[in-house]
């Protein structure tokens, strides 16, 4: 869609300024009340939600042109989508965040963007990664664990496990513990390998639409070629993308999907994932974007009055995985789960997406202290996440500040329960 498909959206805005804040049934505390990382930090109204609407009506009425100032604001974001979900607790026939993308989109059609995007994207190209490592090192992080290559085997299950934990040798035991926790309850499962690309997410976050689509279309034929049923992931912007970003593009995998949170939630139901070993830890929880309101299966275009649409046809945020984790981590022994303030479709971004974590590190770096001091309010021993990228701006911020609470996954805590290690 263009941006004049979304005029009604943006003349709509009634400039109440619930897109800046928690709902007020649901703040706790003046502290903790605050919805969006960019509004917070640059406190000037067109960083806001309903500031970017605004925006996007002056560009497509041609009241301002298309250049550096637009860009700064459009991507200084992280593509939460808090905006979004806050909004429609009042107005639920605007859709925020598709309206930034579609700027986004915009700009990107006008070369307005940064450079470090740009940088990105011809790593995408080069190596088929967001970081431009070597493309042939991409299945270097499965070394040992004798997983099917699903490039050459069928799989009932291909696992994806994305670049960033591809790559990121700091997380490497928590993609390796994830895939063993698979393998040992019998799956049939395979990978990709050096095989396997970026799902493309970022880059249609960012409004490199061609790009984004390419990617999407080797992807499904990647699945189809596997003759997996499922496909899985690790990776909470992989799997938003899968569920929203794909079908957006018109792109089906026709395959599941699934997190691996819902995954080994499946396997402990079904008693083939077993806990031996208690972890007593408080843990918090901290709901990543693209698994909570970001994932939301996008329904397609709503012809006509949007305040007409079923409740099916709209994401609102209520919908995304918030759930699987938690159950998880209260079906280990010793674990305490204890909530911040802001959770679920309200939860506060890590600051990693949306490209800021490649192009603006004070932002990113601000929206992840936030969440650091936020998760010390509750006591917890730990704070838990599923999503590599979380993960890596949550561990780097508590390092920075030198916050005394581990930084761990989701699947390390199960890992060490059912492997039946000694912790505490």
């Amino acid at each position: 869609m263009a941006l004049e498909e979304y005029r009604r959206d943006m003349e709509g805005c009634s400039r109440c300024s619930s897109c800046k804040w928690v709902p007020l049934s649901q703040i706790k505390s003046h502290r903790f009340s605050q919805a969006c990382p960019s509004i917070s930090r640059y406190n000037f109204h067109s960083f806001a939600g309903s500031g970017k609407l605004m925006l996007g009506l002056s560009v497509l009425d041609k009241r301002i042109e298309v250049d550096e100032s637009v860009a700064d604001v459009v991507y200084k974001c992280t593509l939460c989508g808090a905006c979004d979900a806050n909004c429609k607790v009042y107005r639920d026939d605007i859709d925020i965040t598709e309206v930034i993308e579609e700027i986004r989109a915009t700009c990107v059609e006008n070369g307005q963007f940064f450079a470090e995007h740009q940088m990105m994207i011809d790593d995408l190209k080069r190596e088929n990664n967001v970081f431009g490592e070597p493309k042939n090192a991409r299945g270097d992080w499965a070394e040992g664990l004798g997983l099917k290559d699903a490039n050459a085997q069928k799989v009932d299950v291909l696992f994806h496990a994305g670049c960033r934990f591809s790559y990121d040798d700091d997380l490497l035991n928590v993609i390796r513990g994830a895939a063993t926790l698979i393998r040992d309850a019998g799956v049939d499962l395979g990978i990709a390998g050096k095989g396997e690309s970026c799902c493309g997410g970022r880059a249609f976050g960012l409004g490199f639409r061609g790009d984004a689509r390419n990617f999407a279309e080797d992807m499904a034929v990647r699945v189809k070629s596997s003759g997996a049923k499922v496909i899985l992931t690790s990776c909470a912007d992989c799997y938003g993308a899968f569920k929203y970003a794909y079908p957006r593009m018109g792109v089906d995998m026709g395959v599941a999907i699934m997190h691996i949170s819902e995954y080994l939630g499946k396997l402990a139901a079904n008693r083939k994932l077993q806990f031996k070993s208690r972890v007593d830890k408080k843990v918090t929880y901290h709901d990543p974007c693209h698994l909570g309101r970001r994932s939301e299966p996008y329904a397609g275009p709503w012809e006509g009055n949007k305040l007409l649409r079923y409740a099916s046809c709209k994401r609102d945020g209520r919908k995304g995985g918030y759930d699987a984790p938690r159950e998880l981590l209260k079906s280990i022994p010793g674990v305490q789960l204890v909530e911040m303030e802001r959770i679920r479709e309200w939860s506060w971004c890590c600051g990693a997406g949306g490209g800021v974590w490649e192009s603006n590190e004070e932002l990113s770096d601000f929206a992840a202290r936030e969440r650091i001091e936020e998760a010390l309010t509750t006591g917890a021993d730990a704070l838990a996440t599923s999503c590599p990228w979380c993960e890596r701006n949550l561990r780097d911020a508590a390092e920075s500040m030198g916050a005394e609470i581990e930084i761990v996954d989701v699947t390390e805590l199960v890992a060490r329960s059912v492997k039946g290690e000694v912790t505490s």
